[in-house]
């Protein structure tokens, strides 16, 4: 293992997370199985004590691991100057065979627990806690990915081995590439393009209609066919280089970390399309403000994103 102060801190941040996890589990557990909210009994008292308790430590938890996610991207790209071949935080991603894991994992968790705050307040919203029991449910099964996510991410540096020469991302994002995305490429830009725009169509369209489950597709699809397209189509674009399709660099000094406000767009217009179409088929309320942010964050993603090839187009003439 190769200790870095990122690295350190990471590894620190992980214990803690693990300890209060596991105190979270447990109690979340009990109030999964016991919880009567028409019982007056010392049992429910102690209940509804314990699950502010439980509340507070889930949304710390959720406050730290959302710049945290950034962080880890961060602490990849850094230690690419020190590992052989790599030249952005991908290389050293892949550097461990279940490094794109890991990364899926941690976005996974970032929304499962943003799901799981908006339950959380549409609950202590109400005075008759209607989703109390949900809710805590709802956790001890988020936990598993949770911890799975700390596992992995502990086993990650301490397998990351920096004297292993790795593939750098302009060889894991090309056709060439033996892995699974160079399938991506099998297949014609344009048609990911159309999925893309398409799906877009797709949450306007579900927007006018109010129509949650449709809106919770559209923005499922919307967020799988912008990192393909991202990938395939549009990074050339923002690096103005044919060849460069890494969705890491972008998140780099030389493109003006443009990566990070494409990401926050992307992953909060989508989850509060995904999040809050869920929450309103749960709780049989129209939640018409979570569907107005998903709309204009996504809007507002596309709306970057298309104009790197228009502005390419405008300039140079062709496209790449």
């Amino acid at each position: 293992m190769s200790l870095t102060p990122e690295i350190i801190s990471l590894l620190i941040l992980d214990a803690i997370f693990l300890f209060f996890g596991i105190i979270a589990f447990a109690i979340g557990f009990r109030i999964a199985l016991k919880w009567d909210s028409h019982a007056t009994t010392p049992l429910q008292y102690t209940l509804s004590k314990q699950s502010y308790l439980v509340s507070t430590i889930i949304k710390y938890i959720f406050m730290l691991k959302l710049p945290l996610f950034l962080f880890f991207i961060y602490t990849c790209d850094k230690l690419s100057t020190i590992i052989t071949g790599a030249m952005c935080a991908s290389g050293v991603v892949n550097s461990v065979d279940f490094g794109l894991y890991l990364t899926l994992f941690k976005l996974l968790n970032l929304y499962l627990f943003g799901f799981w705050l908006l339950l959380h307040y549409a609950d202590i919203n109400d005075e008759k806690l209607p989703f109390t029991q949900l809710k805590f449910v709802l956790f001890v099964l988020f936990s598993v990915p949770l911890f799975v996510e700390i596992g992995l991410e502990i086993a990650f540096f301490a397998g990351l081995n920096i004297s292993k020469i790795v593939s750098c991302c302009g060889t894991l994002f090309s056709a060439s590439s033996s892995s699974y995305i160079s399938l991506l490429f099998a297949v014609d830009a344009s048609l990911w393009v159309w999925f893309f725009y398409g799906f877009f169509g797709m949450i306007m369209l579900a927007f006018w209609l109010k129509n949650m489950s449709l809106m919770i597709f559209a923005n499922g699809m919307f967020l799988l066919f912008s990192i393909i397209t991202l990938i395939v189509f549009f990074s050339p674009y923002v690096y103005e280089l044919p060849t460069h399709r890494c969705p890491f660099c972008l998140l780099q000094r030389d493109y003006y970390f443009v990566g990070y406000a494409l990401y926050t767009l992307l992953f909060a217009g989508t989850f509060y399309g995904i999040g809050g179409g869920v929450l309103a088929l749960v709780s049989h309320k129209a939640q018409p403000h979570f569907m107005r942010a998903s709309l204009v964050l996504n809007a507002l993603y596309l709306l970057i994103l298309t104009s790197y090839p228009v502005v390419y187009f405008i300039r140079n003439g062709v496209w790449l």
